[in-house]
């Protein structure tokens, strides 16, 4: 028996490193074919990529310093007053100079004739006066704006050539988080670069980019330069249009954010057809369910939206929409916060009726609405919004302020805050309750304002209550 033990140990023993080899050998293989498959979404996808460089005129600025005097004018005014030999009657100005700028777009779709069509962000070429687009067979043409949304930040562009190369939309929605995505683009001016990472995180929303959020999140590198560009899948189909990074440094730290290809496909379908985007509007404002108030209306967080408010003769009035509802549905498709059912009723197309899943009560409704247009001049911002400090309050309910521990008529909750406003930069969301302003505790929107009034040096401190938790908040304005 030990003989033949012996002898098996002694062939395993002469056959392990050909083994040994062989897994060397498929490690190195599978490599090699990873690095085919990128090469190849290159060769597929490269050739639609462009490099845009726009130009702008800037504005006049006054000279820092006046010729003669290397500190400038102010200093020898402060001492000397106007009449000092020399001065300059008036603040010098620099003669404007040209802006250049750059990014990145793709060839999505041809138009009749010996037109195709590009697609970039709009802060790329907002503002420009020229806007030149190179191949990446080195073909230059002068670019047209065809149409422009800030809000969501896609702009389509026109350019005299027949057919050229082109992309294909991919499904946004069935990107899956850890999945392969290659960005291209031109980082730093550097002309047709690609980056290879993952989908890092999707439904990226309220991050103060956009209007309207919908983002992937990738460590696939986004540098400046890139904005514009594809995010593609290894089909070498687009999935998002790179358009934002976060960084501390300027370069990328791992952390990018490209708009869905859903999204930005609906909006450059519009953009197209129309030149601008028009809207959808149902006259609610949202907050989010923090965990407290999911527990307390029988919900999970993540599964809905409180509606705070709606808008007198509004299509969710109509519908039977009231605020306490939980929206937890838009036709049929979950919905998980607040920036998600604005895209989705921004979406919606004037006229149409919806459907709508709410829980009132505990009890189960559906509600259904047709929607609105959202004009230009509209605003979603709540009915009582105090531009100052861009915050909208009421007063709380019984059960509000048995949820959230406080005695009746003490604070005011808020529904609304303005983007931009010196609340949203403070961090002050819908939900809280601002308990007192400027040390005088506030009970319903009458005692909000009125205290507000009292501030007459553009200051306020507030104190809020925040998921069982208290803060205090200094706001000032000009």
């Amino acid at each position: 028996m030990n003989r033949w033990l012996a002898l098996t140990i002694a062939a395993l023993l002469a056959v392990s490193p050909q083994f040994a080899g062989a897994a060397r050998d498929d490690g190195l293989a599978s490599l090699r074919e990873s690095g085919k498959a990128f090469a190849a979404v290159a060769r597929k996808a490269g050739p639609a990529v462009v490099f845009i460089q726009t130009e702008g005129r800037e504005q006049p600025r006054e000279d820092a310093r006046a010729e003669g005097f290397p500190f400038g004018d102010d200093l020898f005014r402060r001492f000397f007053g106007d009449d000092f030999p020399g001065l300059s009657r008036r603040a010098p100005t620099r003669p404007p100079r040209r802006a250049i700028g750059h990014g990145s777009g793709f060839v999505f779709a041809h138009g009749p004739g010996e037109v195709s069509y590009v697609l970039t962000n709009s802060h790329v070429v907002e503002d420009a006066e020229r806007i030149r687009v190179r191949l990446q067979d080195g073909r230059e043409f002068d670019a047209r704006v065809r149409g422009i949304d800030p809000k969501s930040d896609v702009a389509v562009l026109e350019i005299p050539v027949a057919r050229a190369p082109a992309l294909a939309w991919g499904d946004s929605a069935a990107l899956e988080v850890g999945e392969w995505v290659v960005a291209l683009g031109n980082p730093f001016g550097l002309s047709h670069t690609l980056t290879v990472g993952v989908v890092s995180a999707k439904g990226r929303t309220s991050l103060g980019i956009n209007d309207y959020e919908d983002f992937i999140q990738t460590d696939a590198a986004i540098n400046p330069g890139n904005s514009g560009g594809p995010l593609v899948n290894l089909d070498g189909e687009v999935v998002g249009m790179n358009t934002a990074i976060f960084s501390r440094s300027g370069g990328s730290l791992g952390i990018g954010f490209a708009i869905p290809s859903n999204l930005a496909r609906a909006i450059a379908d519009q953009l197209m057809t129309r030149g601008r985007v028009v809207r959808g509007f149902l006259g609610v404002t949202v907050q989010a369910l923090t965990p407290e108030l999911a527990e307390a209306l029988g919900v999970r967080q993540g599964q809905g939206v409180l509606v705070a408010q709606v808008a007198p003769d509004s299509p969710a009035a109509r519908a039977g929409l009231q605020a306490g509802d939980v929206l937890r549905s838009f036709d049929g498709e979950p919905l998980t916060d607040g920036g998600h059912y604005r895209n989705r009723i921004a979406l919606a197309t004037p006229g149409s009726t919806v459907t709508l899943g709410v829980l009132r009560d505990g009890r189960p409704l559906t509600l259904r609405a047709r929607v609105g247009q959202l004009d230009d001049e509209e605003t979603l911002e709540p009915a009582g919004l105090h531009q100052a400090i861009g915050l909208a309050v009421r007063a709380l309910t019984a059960a509000e302020s048995e949820r959230a521990r406080l005695r009746a008529g003490q604070g005011v909750l808020v529904v609304g805050v303005a983007r931009g406003s010196v609340a949203a930069l403070a961090g002050i969301r819908p939900g809280s309750v601002i308990l007192e302003v400027n040390r005088q505790p506030v009970g319903n929107a009458e005692e909000f304002a009125a205290a507000l009034a009292r501030s007459g040096d553009a200051r306020v401190l507030l104190r809020l209550s925040e998921n069982g938790q208290t803060r205090s908040v200094m706001l000032s304005w000009r």
